[in-house]
């Protein structure tokens, strides 16, 4: 082969060992030897590197860590022991599985270890993988403490941690001592505001209390409530017939059909007594806070500007009582699997209510006072119940959207706040000269769709709505709202340290009393 055909291929002639590279001289020497640690260093297990600062979670972590496995075991020891009939089998599965349980949960404690690393918390875990997370202060959306009942007793909390665009909560720390989740919330919010992070956590006023009557009024008001007991009554009515003159037979007939109604009750009981007991919502400089729970008890602390989108809706048994029920969109928790327990802001209020907790939530915005245009008559074509209903408006803050016969719906979405805007006409709208806009947002339960409008409003409305969108986001509440604002007030608490006060991220307020109507009339969801 030719020195030509050397050089085209890439390669060099063997000629015997080549020498040694010399060493580069001084300076550069110790950059090369600098450099050799740092690639070495990168292939080591990520323990290795875990800074001495960090923390473990609560001693007692291992044995709530370990318990579902336990049941798991138990659960299937049991039925192959009922299978052979042998309750032997289970007596020795159970000591063994409660070892391994304790074991793996041991394990998973000793390896997790937090911190903070600059401006943001690592959360260093794994055994034989090794994970090491970081959450951005500037993209936390919602800081939760979720006590269960467990938790309760032993005094440990979960501290959950949902970030912009996260499909579930990030990083949970399960567990920590109640005094130690606290503080580590109000240091992540400190961050998160661009305040010193030994700020202590700031005070805060009540905003809404959910009375425990109203509570229950509104869970026997509750569709799922009404459809449960209804069903129950009729399916045991239409067993009575049955039964009659036959014991057997109606029985065997009742007792499934009655299941699904008990099944109904007991979710509205659930979901409205046990999860919303004890309602509080407050304010604070470092955010809006919702505790709830009789069971397992949950304080969230939501940030000024995180929330996306707001809905109020009122069914059809509420409007005997003028109540409502408030959702927002927070970004992070969309995806999580207690998406439902998290969207809501306020279980059940009045209307007044409803728009009052709205001024404060949604700072210099009223939506109450938007006047609302309504759709075209032709729109009963497709929507021949309550199309009047159909109807949307805008100001300089929010846009506001309207709809529904049977739920009433009214949904609010700040113009800073939205993701896009879009237009849509299907097959039969061309034919009605017809067209749907929708304003998105984060995913979650708010929805503004503001339905069956002449195309040729609808193409103006998406230029006129991302025009206000673009105007709106820059003068948006910034990532670290209090290291922003100017007119910070600082409170003394008593011990030489200053707390942030409340009122002081600089936004306009909307007084409490302000109960100007909208001219619209459009005073509540209906």
């Amino acid at each position: 082969m030719s020195d030509d055909q050397h050089g085209a291929t890439g390669r060099e002639p063997v000629s015997g060992a080549q020498p040694p590279p010399a060493e580069p001289p001084g300076d550069e020497a110790a950059a090369v030897t600098e450099t050799r640690q740092r690639v070495r260093a990168s292939f080591r297990g990520a323990a290795d590197h875990t800074p001495e600062h960090f923390q473990r979670l609560h001693p007692l972590t291992p044995l709530f860590r370990g318990w579902g496995f336990l049941v798991a075991i138990v659960v299937f020891g049991g039925q192959d022991a009922w299978r052979y009939g042998d309750p032997g089998r289970l007596l020795m599965i159970v000591p063994v599985a409660a070892v391994l349980a304790f074991v793996a949960g041991f394990l998973t404690w000793w390896f997790t270890r937090y911190g903070f690393d600059g401006e943001d918390l690592r959360i260093d875990s794994g055994v034989l993988h090794r994970r090491s997370r970081r959450v951005r202060m500037d993209r936390l959306q919602a800081v939760d403490v979720v006590r269960p009942l467990a938790g309760r007793l032993l005094g440990v909390a979960e501290l959950r941690l949902e970030v912009a665009g996260g499909a579930q909560s990030e990083a949970p720390l399960a567990y920590l001592s109640l005094d130690d989740a606290i503080a580590l919330r109000a240091e992540l919010l400190a961050r998160s505001a661009g305040i010193a992070a030994d700020t202590p956590e700031a005070p805060e006023r009540l905003v809404h209390e959910v009375k425990f009557g109203r509570l229950v009024g509104s869970t026997v008001l509750s569709g799922l409530f009404i459809s449960g007991v209804a069903l129950v009554i009729m399916l045991v009515a239409v067993g009575g017939v049955f039964t009659f003159g036959s014991d057997a037979t109606g029985l065997g007939i009742t007792i499934p059909l009655v299941v699904p109604g008990i099944i109904g009750i007991v979710a509205a009981l659930w979901s409205q007594l046990v999860n919303n007991f004890g309602f509080t919502l407050a304010e604070s400089p470092d955010g809006f806070r919702i505790r709830k729970g009789l069971l397992d008890t949950r304080a969230q602390t939501v940030p000024p500007g995180r929330i996306q989108g707001v809905a109020i809706k009122q069914s059809l048994f509420w409007r005997l009582r003028g109540w409502v029920r408030v959702d927002v969109d927070v970004a992070g928790y969309a995806g999580t699997s207690q998406a439902n327990q998290t969207s809501t802001l306020l279980p059940v209020s009045t209307y007044p209510e409803a728009v009052d907790v709205l001024r404060q939530v949604l700072p210099g915005a009223d939506p109450a006072s938007v006047p609302l245009v309504r759709a075209p008559r032709r729109s009963a074509w497709l929507r021949p119940i309550g199309w009047f209903r159909l109807a949307f408006g805008a100001d300089d803050r929010v846009i506001v959207a309207r709809e529904g016969v049977f739920i009433r719906t009214l949904t609010i979405v700040p113009h800073a706040k939205t993701q896009s805007v879009r237009m849509t006409q299907g097959p039969v709208q061309r034919r009605l000269d017809l067209a749907t806009v929708w304003v998105d947002t984060t995913p979650g339960p708010v929805d503004a769709v503001i339905r069956h409008r002449p195309p040729a409003e609808a193409r103006r409305l998406v230029a006129d709505q991302a025009e206000r969108a673009r105007l709106a986001r820059r003068v948006d509440v910034p990532e670290q709202w209090m290291a922003a604002s100017s007119t910070r007030v600082e409170v003394g608490d008593g011990d030489g340290t200053s707390a942030a006060s409340i009122g002081t991220n600089g936004s306009d307020r909307v007084s409490h009393h302000d109960e100007k109507q909208d001219p619209s009339g459009h005073s509540d969801p209906g």
